[in-house]
Formats: C-alpha cells, structure tokens, sequence
C-alpha cells in the first residue's frame, strides 16, 4: 500500500507503511520498530503521544546504541516567546512535544513527525529533524529538533522510551519509508 503525504522539509516521494504501534492498557515501556527494511531513501515517523507524568519526555536510540553519540538543536515557541538548547553528547536524541507536558491533565497528547535522512547509507553519520507541538486549550507550544547520530552504520532498528514513565495508553506510532 503507498500513501502519498504532503512532504515536511524537503522529504518527496512516494511513502509507504512500514509498521504501526498503538499502545494499550497500563501504557508501554518502549516502543520498538525492528528489521527495518534497507530500500527506502528515507524514514518517517509520525506520533501522537503521552505521559502519566508532567514534564516527562520521549527519546529515540537507534539500533540499541545507548552510547553517547547524540546530539540536538532545539527550537520552541509559545506564542509569545522563542527560546533554544542544544546539547551534546548524549546518550538518546529527545523528540518533540512526545509526551509529559507541562501539565498534570493526563488526557493531553503531544504530536510529532520525525524524519529520518539517509538512514541506510552507510558512508555518512545520521541526520533527523522534527516538528511536534501541543495545545493546552489557550497555550501550548511548538517545537522543531536536529538531532544527529554520529554513526554510519545503516538503522535496522528504532526504539522510542519515555525517560521517567511508560508511554500512555492510546498513543500511537506509525513508520513510513520514503521512496527517493
């Protein structure tokens, strides 16, 4: 089945379902999209997600590499100020508004899509960038991440993890390849 999605940033061509994850009852640890299939130019995830907790986040490892070879830009607006962070090195790259707003309301979902550049090619370190956001009914924010892996080794494997918490029931992940 080939979806066509309008393109984020630059990313055209023709996607296509790779795997889709909606997490159940007493939420989930890890969400684990594996033996990812090396014929797409690039990667697409898109999710919408929460916490149990406030202020938890959500951070993605690739092929089970919990050694420090991250690092990310960050932007986010509120409407009425900006600010940035980056940080380096790190042991997971942090994605968008994932979940554990800054509110106690566990019935809030943050979104997100999250491109992944180049993924297979194996002469180059790995380039993601992400927009996310959330609505707290008059605030809110949105939020747009460059992480880098310094790796060239092609991602067989994504691993999404809240830091504190499981990830909460009803969220959902969906994978796309991206024909180039």
């Amino acid at each position: 089945m080939q979806i066509l999605a309008a393109p984020f940033a630059g990313v055209t061509g023709d996607y296509q379902s790779i795997a889709t994850t909606t997490v159940g009852v007493g939420g989930q640890a890890t969400i684990t999209f594996s033996s990812i299939p090396s014929t797409f130019k690039h990667l697409q995830i898109r999710y919408m997600s929460k916490s149990f907790l406030t202020n938890d986040a959500l951070d993605m490892r690739f092929n089970s590499d919990t050694a420090s070879n991250y690092s990310y830009h960050e932007l986010v607006g509120d409407g009425a100020t900006a600010s940035s962070s980056a940080s380096t090195p790190r042991t997971a790259m942090p994605l968008p508004a994932g979940a554990g707003l800054p509110s106690t309301n566990t019935n809030i979902f943050g979104v997100g899509i999250v491109d992944i550049l180049d993924y297979a090619d194996t002469n180059k370190y790995k380039t993601v960038r992400s927009l996310g956001g959330y609505d707290l009914n008059g605030s809110g924010a949105v939020l747009l991440i460059s992480n880098h892996w310094r790796s060239t080794t092609a991602i067989s494997t994504i691993s999404l993890f809240l830091r504190s918490n499981n990830v909460g029931q009803y969220s959902s992940f969906a994978l796309y390849g991206i024909k180039g």
